[in-house]
């Protein structure tokens, strides 16, 4: 009787279970339920301070290296938006401009908010409005890849003898920025969201 009224929810699918006391298995999807005895959000800062600064060179190096004739030209993510944008290509530019600068800025300060606002109260924001402002971290989260996946698409397509194209090393920081911001997203516990 003593364990009846005990619930734990499954932080999968979100259903809710009766605590055993002992190994919760979720009804729904099987997944074993743990127990946190507090929450803490040391794993999502140190994820994202990690996205930060894999964010940094990933900016300032070269995301794509044309060599061409001998000669070598990299450019970065702002500079191959420049670049696609002089030869009017818009619709590729915004896209890459959107997907590789905008999104990354935006999920920062997306996890920072939710973050500071979990150990603090700051604005009029409800529960159920940082509960969105979550799931929109989680699903824009992939799509800051499209850059990386545009320059091996390119790299793979060209194989001509007097061009070859290769990712540069911001393609790499990218990479890990991207994958550190969603591991920050998923490591936050949603129980710390305070109303």
């Amino acid at each position: 009787m003593k364990n009846k009224n005990k619930l734990i929810r499954c932080p999968i699918c979100e259903a809710v279970n009766r605590d055993t006391e002992k190994v919760n298995i979720c009804r729904r999807c099987n997944i074993q339920i743990y127990k946190h005895s507090k929450f803490r959000t040391e794993k999502s800062w140190a994820y994202l301070i990690t996205a930060i600064i894999f964010y940094i060179p990933a900016n300032l190096y070269p995301m794509l290296i044309v060599k061409q004739f001998g000669t070598e030209d990299g450019s970065t993510i702002l500079g191959g938006v420049v670049l696609l944008w002089e030869h009017e290509s818009y619709p590729i530019a915004i896209v890459i401009l959107f997907a590789s600068v905008f999104v990354p800025i935006f999920k920062f300060l997306l996890i920072l908010y939710l973050l500071i606002s979990s150990k603090y109260s700051l604005g009029n924001s409800s529960k159920i409005e940082k509960y969105k402002l979550y799931y929109i971290t989680e699903i824009i989260g992939p799509w800051s890849m499209i850059d990386v996946f545009v320059v091996a698409i390119l790299a793979g397509l060209i194989h001509l003898s007097s061009i070859s194209m290769l990712a540069g090393t911001a393609s790499t920081a990218f990479a890990l920025s991207v994958f550190f911001t969603i591991m920050s997203a998923n490591s936050f516990d949603i129980r710390l969201i305070k109303g």
